[in-house]
């Protein structure tokens, strides 16, 4: 169900709610009498309710529910404010200021891509374990599934889009996105950033120093989701609120680890920083200790091991990303990984 309900009498806020719904590609309903209105409140994915109705349907108490948006087509009478929370709405606001947003929140509606991609944090387990490299692979194994995309959220890393050879594609970085408010589409996000057919990057300018945003990266997510099969989240192993926040969001946390006893000395510090450990796996990179160690030293189960893969700096050099073959070492490991992975996300459902 992709079409929005649009419940209103005023026909000067209708007609321009109807524009915007046009420009978005998005065919609404429209109710005129609470009848109506109740018969679409509960299907529509998300409800635009004008103030010259929002008191009538407040009257009614229809069941409460998210996406409901109560607008006005001129200035917003106070007393909305106390009528939008008794009908559970999200915000109140006035359709000349809030046009982008609207028009985005519209576009939403008729993406056809799954509303709920996978979302998987990468992290390494010490200094030097390969993460960014394995991110890049899973999002370059992920992009043959389906659409991912690769989010840098380590401001001292190579960047991914150097790893993946998309250093020279025009598109936006976390520079232009820290500067930007509201809520962001996820089909804007997919088709601003830099891209080689289903995969797609986030990173930042070279050279340039950067942090990133708290504001910018909860709405990068949310879009990222919406708008991907695969979100893979590089991060960094900086002990930090908003990393902690990232890594939490994530669906799954792999730990890149060097099994070494210094490796998985490192690693098991690392793991247990996050406190959610059932969504915290291990991938580990080469030889040493043997992986049944590992889980036992670390407390974490290991998902995969990989060797280390011959020619992978020429790979990288080339822009051809890590993954040259999947019958590589790293190719079968992010595959093997992102079947695993989903294997316990549909267990979990």
């Amino acid at each position: 169900m992709t079409a929005p309900l649009l419940i209103t009498r005023d026909q000067s806020l209708l007609d321009e709610l109807l524009r915007l719904a046009a420009a978005a590609g998005v065919t609404p309903d429209v109710a005129t009498d609470g009848g109506t209105a109740l018969r679409g409140w509960a299907r529509a994915p998300v409800v635009l309710l004008g103030v010259d109705m929002a008191e009538d349907l407040a009257r009614i108490s229809p069941p409460r529910r998210g996406q409901v948006y109560v607008l006005s087509w001129g200035a917003v009478p106070d007393e909305m404010f106390r009528v939008a929370v008794e009908i559970g709405a999200e915000s109140v606001t006035q359709v000349g200021r809030s046009e982008g947003w609207l028009t985005e929140l519209l576009t939403d509606l008729g993406d056809t891509t799954p509303a709920e991609g996978l979302v998987v944090g990468v992290l390494g387990g010490s200094g030097g374990a390969g993460a960014t490299t394995f991110a890049c692979a899973l999002g370059q194994i992920g992009a043959r599934r389906g659409r991912a995309l690769v989010i840098d959220a380590d401001p001292l890393g190579p960047g991914v889009d150097r790893v993946l050879g998309l250093e020279g594609r025009h598109g936006v970085r976390w520079d232009g996105l820290c500067h930007t408010t509201g809520r962001l589409s996820a089909r804007a996000l997919r088709e601003a950033l830099p891209r080689r057919e289903d995969l797609g990057a986030l990173t930042w300018h070279a050279g340039r120093p950067a942090t990133l945003q708290a504001f910018a990266v909860r709405e990068v997510l949310s879009a990222a989701r919406r708008g991907h099969d695969l979100v893979v989240v590089d991060l960094p192993r900086t002990v930090d609120p908003l990393v902690d926040e990232v890594a939490a969001r994530c669906d799954r946390l792999l730990v890149v680890v060097v099994p070494t006893v210094a490796g998985v000395a490192s690693a098991a510090r690392t793991c247990a920083r996050h406190p959610d450990r059932t969504s915290v796996r291990l991938v580990l990179r080469g030889s040493g200790v043997d992986a049944r160690s590992v889980a036992r030293a670390t407390g974490i189960p290991v998902l995969a091991t990989m060797p280390d893969q011959r020619g992978l700096d020429e790979a990288i050099d080339l822009g051809l990303g890590p993954v040259r073959s999947r019958r590589g070492a790293l190719g079968r490991a992010a595959g093997e990984v992102l079947d695993q992975v989903m294997l316990m996300r549909a267990a979990a459902a």
